[in-house]
């Protein structure tokens, strides 16, 4: 890593690396690469004196304990319930320790998706079974409420983080404000197809702990960079059936 540093030179730094699905089977991986790999780059940065102008590491809304009816803010509890929010939560305090050296931004982004997202993300496996016209899909539990993005919006807000010197050493929602069901989806993407099929709900598919509502406030966001460059969710289904 320290090589890889010194060869890019980097003035602004953007680590996406991660495992990213909760689901992935191996917990040890999760924090060999969550934790451990951002440790090893910030470290790598620190001592190359690089990423001066800007570092961003998105952590994860999953952090948060379940909201109720509240927005969350990035004061809210956080009560991570699987092995992938424990390490991006573990993650935030170990980059903290880099704070002086290091001109940091961490990023709290709810759910979001776009084109070219993969399953097993939940999205791309429902616009996959609209595509293929499928009599039934498997679900876990189609009520649970979360705050959508298109990635197009979040690569904008992530590039105007970078460019906005007063978001250096402080945290941001990134997020629409806006709950949405699975079930909402599913109805929005028969709309679009003309499409119907059975929803099976799935008991390996329910995940133990899930939280039933994650939406998130962007109040601190916009303060700082203004109204985000919000893609209709409708727009993206449609994009992604394309």
């Amino acid at each position: 890593m320290s090589a890889a540093v010194r060869d890019a030179a980097p003035d602004y730094v953007v680590h996406l690396a991660a495992i990213a699905f909760p689901g992935h089977a191996q917990a040890a991986d999760i924090y060999r690469v969550n934790l451990t790999g951002s440790l090893v780059l910030l470290q790598a940065l620190a001592d190359a004196r690089r990423g001066q102008d800007g570092i961003l590491l998105p952590s994860s809304a999953t952090v948060y304990a379940n909201a109720g009816a509240s927005l969350l803010t990035e004061d809210s509890v956080v009560a991570p319930p699987n092995h992938y929010a424990v390490s991006k939560l573990a993650m935030e305090h170990m980059a903290r320790l880099f704070s002086a050296a290091l001109p940091m931004i961490i990023v709290r982004p709810f759910n979001y998706t776009g084109p070219g997202q993969r399953e097993p993300y939940l999205v791309p496996k429902i616009v996959r079974h609209f595509a293929e016209r499928a009599p039934f899909i498997e679900l876990g539990n189609v009520d649970v409420e979360r705050d959508f993005l298109d990635v197009r919006t979040v690569v904008d807000a992530y590039r105007r983080l970078l460019e906005a010197p007063q978001a250096r050493g402080r945290m941001f929602n990134l997020c629409s404000q806006r709950g949405t069901t699975v079930r909402g989806i599913l109805r929005d993407l028969e709309a679009i197809t003309g499409h119907t099929m059975e929803i099976r709900v799935n008991p390996q598919f329910v995940r133990a702990g899930e939280p039933q509502r994650i939406v998130g406030s962007s109040h601190s966001l916009r303060g700082v960079i203004g109204e985000l460059h919000a893609i209709p969710l409708t727009t993206t289904l449609r994009d992604m059936l394309a």
